[in-house]
């Protein structure tokens, strides 16, 4: 059973994770290189313009494999370079994955998301929670640190006193405080959570493709720069949208007082 599953629906790309009877536990050798696989495929087709990541069964995802954990002969066993190699060549071969994604990435997040798995929810440019969706990131209660990227994803969400506050007290949040707290846009029913996601997904995929790519790239390349390099890379940026037949069609719609038709060209 792969642990991630791709599903198209038009211009839209479902990612779901697949490890329910774990709850979506992630890191199991061989987990890095087939999330790393489903996340380049999607890069390389222009026709996806949005992706929803969710998780299958009770859980977004509850993190690292506790039992792989205390496995004395498994993955998290050996030396420390092996370990290490464990995490850069597995574990942090499908964080990049996640993160790298050109397109923007809903979560939609249906149940626990712990520890790795709030990293993984972090990774998305927007956060939409089942009212039973909750949040930690509980590293410390394992004698461990966010080994996952942890502490440079979740300041940036919710700022550096909050994410403070979660990793040095290992508690978990609930769906309603990680709204307040700016974690998730919102909170849905959990049986109307894949409608709602699906519903801003195609909000969003109404607009030109090539733009949302660009657009995405900006915003992140735009959080560890000045913002004279910023302009820059609009500049740049904008060159390239200027080309696509998408930026015509946009201006003569807006003249003509009309919807616009995108083709993603």
């Amino acid at each position: 059973m792969s642990i991630i599953l791709t599903e198209r629906h038009g211009p839209i790309a479902v990612l779901k994770l697949n490890r329910p009877d774990a709850m979506n536990a992630l890191g199991a050798p061989g987990d890095g290189e087939v999330i790393q696989a489903a996340c380049a495929a999607l890069n390389a087709d222009l026709t996806v313009s949005c992706v929803i990541l969710t998780g299958e069964g009770r859980a977004f995802s509850a993190g690292g494999d506790i039992k792989a954990m205390a496995d004395p002969n498994g993955s998290f066993s050996g030396t420390g370079l092996k370990i290490r190699n464990h995490y850069r060549d597995n574990i942090h071969r499908a964080a990049r994955a996640l993160y790298s994604l050109d397109m923007p990435v809903i979560a939609a997040v249906n149940g626990a998301a712990i520890g790795l798995g709030c990293d993984v929810a972090c990774m998305a440019d927007i956060r939409i929670a089942s009212d039973k969706a909750k949040f930690g990131v509980t590293f410390l209660k394992l004698g461990l640190v966010p080994g996952d990227g942890g502490s440079w994803l979740l300041p940036r969400v919710i700022g550096m006193s909050r994410a403070a506050e979660l990793f040095f007290t290992g508690d978990v949040i609930d769906a309603t405080m990680a709204a307040e707290w700016g974690l998730v846009s919102r909170v849905v029913p959990h049986d109307t959570l894949m409608v709602e996601a699906m519903a801003l997904a195609t909000k969003i995929t109404a607009l030109p493709a090539h733009s949302l790519r660009l657009t995405k790239t900006l915003m992140r390349q735009g959080q560890n720069t000045s913002y004279d390099t910023a302009l820059d890379m609009a500049a740049l940026a904008q060159v390239n949208a200027h080309a696509t037949a998408d930026y015509r069609e946009g201006v003569a719609a807006m003249i003509d007082k009309r919807p616009p038709v995108f083709i993603g060209e």
